[in-house]
């Protein structure tokens, strides 16, 4: 065997032995993939559920119908319906909107884990100062607050991962929406006074999108 056939022997044979070594890891990436989503599929893994429970309003005013001032503190719970899988929340963020204006500052929920079937709820307050709103939301506003009631919606935006055994899933984006209902005054009103606050049960259930 010449120098030259010996060359071209030893690089064919490299090529074939990079093909298997390609072959065998698209063939075990394929089988790892393939049991995976037989495992989800078989799971068959649920949204978590989420209610807002109550709010607690401190301050809510308009001035010029331009610029916003609230106060507020909201309780939601979150129930994991899934009795084989874990959620772990890496970031969640709570505020609020009015026809679809953000009218309040963004806050924070620690990261937690939920197991199964357990529940978790959240306290947190939201706030924002002389936010500004558009000039038409600021006028309906001013009409809603004058009338006694105001339609706000609860928002929370974050990441979840999902927990089956030992195996734990890329991050996924949730929203969370939980339309309310708050009538400051009137008949229909269902606040209670607390303090220099009025706090107002709702037992709203959100909806949830993962």
């Amino acid at each position: 065997m010449t120098g030259k056939e010996y060359c071209s022997h030893h690089k064919d044979r490299r090529r074939r032995q990079v093909r298997r070594a390609c072959a065998c890891l698209l063939i075990f990436n394929f089988i790892v993939l393939l049991l995976i989503l037989l495992v989800w599929a078989i799971l068959q893994p649920k949204n978590p559920r989420f209610v807002l429970q109550d709010a607690t309003v401190y301050a809510f005013n308009v001035s010029s119908n331009t610029f916003l001032t609230t106060n507020f503190q909201v309780t939601i719970s979150s129930r994991n319906p899934n009795d084989k899988i874990g959620i772990y929340y890496d970031r969640l963020h709570v505020y609020a909107t009015y026809r679809s204006q953000q009218i309040t500052y963004y806050t924070s929920i620690p990261p937690t884990y939920q197991g199964h079937k357990d529940v978790n709820v959240w306290s947190p307050f939201i706030f924002g100062n002389n936010v500004p709103v558009a000039p038409y939301n600021g006028i309906s506003l001013t009409s809603d607050a004058a009338a006694g009631a105001v339609s706000l919606t609860i928002k929370i935006d974050g990441r979840v991962r999902w927990k089956v055994g030992t195996f734990t899933s890329g991050r996924y984006h949730l929203h969370v929406r939980c339309p309310t209902y708050i009538p400051f005054a009137g008949p229909r009103t269902t606040g209670v006074v607390i303090g220099n606050a009025i706090k107002y049960q709702l037992t709203q259930r959100c909806r949830v999108n993962v």
